[in-house]
């Protein structure tokens, strides 16, 4: 036992010293983990964060002014006051994704009791910002003018007051959302280009040669690429947790970030199988890629970390249990965001453990399949 136990150990750092010396690699890792990271987190197009939008007053009363000071940041910009004439050029342009427009007479009219007519001009082409901005615009108008409305009329209130409460994220920063989600994303997709490109890397260099005629068995091998490609993820994960996210971009953690780390770990044990398989297939770089992008496109859009599962069909749904990236995006939503503690997440901790273990068994069948042909 102290025997195998120091083969994976010697050959995870033969694994790292290779990762040492290639500095594209390093290069991804560092960029994966701070650049993209931050670019996620402060630019999430399908947020309402710092629309730009335009207000034409041709009313000139305390109402119009009172909509047009309501749009306040991070949501929108500071409203740009235009005439008409401008609308469409601006428009054109590209220069608002919102243009609203108040009628003459609209306070007049709307003290009067007859319902007069805003415009809302919306760059469609900027589709999911605009359609959040359009209700975004409505309630904001709306609440505007039945304020105003009750000040002048004195109308009694409305029998039942809903109260809004966001929970865990009360100010809808994209940013908590955005920065997080990456994380979760880079992580799966940064340990199956490690493990895979350097099961690649040693069959092109001739490597595996020499590892077939020394006395190691191919469970030491994968595992050893297995623990030392998952440190790499793991250290790199918790330098952006704490530096980029927490102290740059200013996202708190509510949960323990101890036990999200152990999560990853079952994980990375079943990325890095997935990483090898698909590298025993591929038979170079470039079609490890081409591999690599059908493999993540799914396994993001369908983990339930941008569209909820709920939402998905029930075949889909079913399916994606067997994905370690479902299980993981649960527990790291819960820990991360909801402070959960593992009484809540054992579930998906055990989920992770039973896939990564049926995956590490697939791939070690065919990674011993390819070097019984090499030999």
């Amino acid at each position: 036992m102290l025997r195998h136990l120091s083969n994976i150990y010697r050959l995870g750092v033969k694994e790292l010293w290779s990762l040492w010396r290639d500095p594209m690699m390093l290069f991804l890792i560092v960029y994966t983990f701070t650049v993209a990271i931050y670019a996620a987190g402060t630019a999430m197009p399908e947020t309402l964060y710092r629309t730009p939008i335009a207000v034409v007053d041709e009313d000139d009363s305390a109402l119009s002014a009172r909509i047009g000071s309501a749009f306040y940041p991070p949501q929108f910009v500071p409203p740009v006051r235009i005439n008409q004439a401008q609308v469409d050029p601006a428009l054109d342009a590209g220069r608002y994704t919102l243009v609203l427009v108040i009628p003459p007479n609209f306070q007049r009219d709307v003290l009067a009791g007859r319902a007069p007519q805003l415009q809302l001009n919306i760059d469609a082409t900027r589709m999911s910002q605009a359609f959040a901005g359009n209700g975004a615009v409505q309630q904001i108008v709306l609440g505007e003018v039945s304020e105003f409305v009750q000040r002048y009329r004195g109308s009694p209130p409305l029998p039942v007051e809903l109260a809004i409460r966001a929970r865990f994220n009360p100010a809808m920063m994209p940013s908590w959302f955005g920065s997080l989600m990456e994380v979760i994303t880079q992580i799966t997709m940064l340990s199956i280009i490690l493990t895979g490109a350097a099961l690649i890397r040693e069959r092109e260099h001739g490597t595996v040669e020499h590892l077939l005629v020394m006395p190691v068995t191919p469970t030491e091998i994968m595992l050893a690429k297995v623990w030392s490609m998952a440190l790499v993820v793991l250290l790199a994960a918790t330098v952006s947790l704490t530096l980029v996210i927490q102290g740059i971009l200013q996202v708190p953690i509510e949960g323990s970030l101890p036990l999200f780390l152990v999560g990853a770990a079952l994980l990375l044990f079943a990325t890095t199988s997935m990483g090898i398989f698909m590298a025993t297939l591929a038979r170079s770089m470039p079609q490890f890629g081409l591999l690599l992008m059908l493999t993540m496109m799914p396994l993001q859009m369908l983990s339930g970390g941008i569209t909820p599962r709920e939402s998905m069909p029930v075949f889909v749904q079913r399916l994606m249990w067997f994905a370690p990236t479902t299980h993981f995006t649960e527990l790291s939503q819960a820990i991360l965001y909801r402070g959960a503690g593992l009484e809540v997440v054992w579930s998906s901790f055990l989920a992770l453990l039973l896939i990564g273990s049926a995956l590490f068994m697939l791939s070690l069948a065919r990674f011993r399949k390819t070097i019984g042909l090499m030999a």
